[in-house]
Parts: structure tokens; sequence; C-alpha cells
């Protein structure tokens, strides 16, 4: 939660007409205004909450007076992902989220009475975060809107770039870090968690007729869509699979340096992070690649081996002199 205590760098003394009506019949239903600041940071933080399993398993180490401001991003994201998904939206789903856009450009010039965009105008300033990483997230939610298969690999990078690698260039921004070499890395890790996340999802995507498995490979494999519609985890898809986590690993390791360049709080999040795409690229691997009919998923005990795994690492690197 936001300290009130804490000085604001952009009060929001009032609100004028023209940004009261701004916000006027937004998407996403919020409550009508006035909003302030801090009352939209904590509409943020119990967005958040309610969503608490989307969040990683890492989230506990961001450092407190951070975490509203990836709240307020994360309800941004979160907002325009359910235009894109939830049944509600039906039929108006681009008009939501080409709403959405026009909300975000103007907060950027000036206030806007919602409460997502009231904190995250308070958050882009404080940080100074370009606008490129949210537009590129609502590109790839109209791009889910068209695009049900990936020809190859490569266009199925083009579509994490949009999708995933956003997310990771915004917690950097948060955190101070913008040199470029940190991004690129950040990049590789953010486009393994996104296909870590396909693979791992197969046996809902396919019944839904979606297919993050780039046709080229389907068809080097020799694997047949009638398999995958049916469930069938013949030898070429195990292969397929196979295939598939050793070349997302390799995304994993070569975004790896990233952990140890960041700041503290950031590489423990991090850590934990990475340890958990690679503990699913590994669970796949134990169900010998039976996921077209049962979803892997890590148990909680998992999550508090790799919380754990962490914080020993950190623990480690901090009587090295290493952080």
């Amino acid at each position: 939660m936001v300290n009130a205590t804490e000085p604001r760098l952009y009060a929001v003394p009032s609100l004028s007409a023209d940004a009261r009506d701004l916000a006027h019949n937004a998407p996403d239903g919020a409550p009508p205004g006035p909003w302030t600041v801090e009352t939209g940071y904590r509409y943020c933080e119990r967005m958040a909450t309610a969503h608490y399993e989307n969040f990683p398993v890492a989230s506990r180490f961001l450092p407190a007076h951070l975490r509203p401001h990836i709240m307020a991003i994360y309800a941004f994201a979160r907002s325009a992902d359910d235009f894109a998904d939830e049944p509600r939206y039906e039929g108006r789903r681009i008009q939501a989220l080409d709403r959405w856009e026009e909300l975000l450009e103007a907060c950027y010039h000036r206030p806007v009475d919602h409460p997502i965009f009231l904190a995250l105008r308070d958050t882009v300033r404080h940080h100074k975060i370009p606008i490129g990483p949210f537009k590129a997230l609502l590109t790839a939610f109209r791009m889910d809107q068209i695009k049900a298969r990936y020809a190859t690999f490569a266009e199925l990078r083009h579509y994490c770039v949009h999708s995933a690698n956003p997310v990771g260039q915004l917690v950097l921004y948060v955190h101070g870090h913008r040199e470029p070499g940190l991004h690129r890395y950040s990049d590789e890790i953010c486009t393994a968690l996104q296909i870590a996340n396909f693979l791992q999802d197969l046996s809902v995507d396919v019944p839904r007729g979606r297919s993050y498995l780039p046709e080229e490979d389907l068809v080097h494999f020799g694997v047949s869509r009638d398999d995958l519609l049916a469930g069938r985890a013949t030898k070429p898809f195990r292969e397929l699979m196979a295939f598939s986590v050793a070349r997302t690993r390799a995304l994993f390791m070569r975004g790896r340096p990233l952990i140890r360049q960041v700041s503290p709080g950031l590489s423990m999040e991090l850590d934990a992070t990475w340890r958990g795409g690679m503990a699913i690229l590994q669970r796949i691997e134990d169900l010998d690649y039976e996921v077209l009919n049962h979803r892997p998923t890590l148990e909680k005990r998992d999550m508090a081996e790799i919380a754990a795994r962490s914080l020993f690492n950190f623990g480690r690197r901090l009587i090295r002199g290493e952080v």
C-alpha cells in the first residue's frame, strides 16, 4: 500500500472537467471519480491482490517503495488482458483496447480521472518511462484477436517482442535500469517465460484453436494437427517437445547474466522468476511431454523451494561481496 507519509512528486489537487470527461465510460468499468493519485494506487493494489496468482513468485522480493509502481503497471496490463480474453468483452474487444490506448496517450500529457491512469501517470513521470512498452502490449492483445497460429519461430518471437518483452523493460525502468545491454538480456528471459507458458498451456490452447507451436516445427517433426486435437502424445510430438524445451532453456541461459547485473532486490526477483520458468520446463520433461491432456504446474512447495534457493543464492553472493 502507498505510504501516505511519503511525498508525492506529482500531486493532483483538483481535476479539470476535461480530465473527468476523458475517463467517462472507460471500458474497464472503474467507479466514477473524482480520484486522486493515492486512491488510484490503492485501487491498483486491490486489483493486483485479487489476481495475486498472476504475480511471479518473486514479487515478495520487490522493495516496498517500488511495489505501488509495479502494481500500477500490472493494473494497466491486467485490464487490457481482460479486454482481450474475458467473455464480457466479446464483440467489443478491439474497441475497448483502442479506448484504453487513448487513455494511455492522454495520461502522458495530462491527468485523467481514472484510478489506473492517475497512478500510471505518476509512475511513468517518476521513473521517466517511455510509452513504447505500453503500446507494444496493446499491440499484442490486438494480435491475439486476429492470429491463432504462427508459421515460423521467428514469427512467434516477433509476437513475444510485443507480448512479453515490454513487461521486463517496464520492470527495469522502475528499478532505474536503462542500459540497452540489460534490456537485451531481459528480452531473452521474457521471451523464454512466454514460450515456456505456451508449452505449459497446450492442453488449454489447442482445444480453443490456438497453437503456439510453429507450423515449420510441426512439419519438420511430422506432427499432425489431428494428433494435437486428439491429444495424442506420439513419438514425433515428444521429439518436437524435447526440441522446444531445449530451445526455450537456451533462451533462459542467454538472459541469465541479467540477474547479477541489477539492483539487489530486483536480482532476487529475477532469480526466482528465472528458476520458476526453468522449473516449468523441467516439469514438462518429467511428464515425458504428456501435456496435451494435462497442464503441468508448480506446487506450493515448489514455489517455496524456488524462493528459498533465490534467497540462499543472494546471501551467498552477499557474503562474497558480489552485491
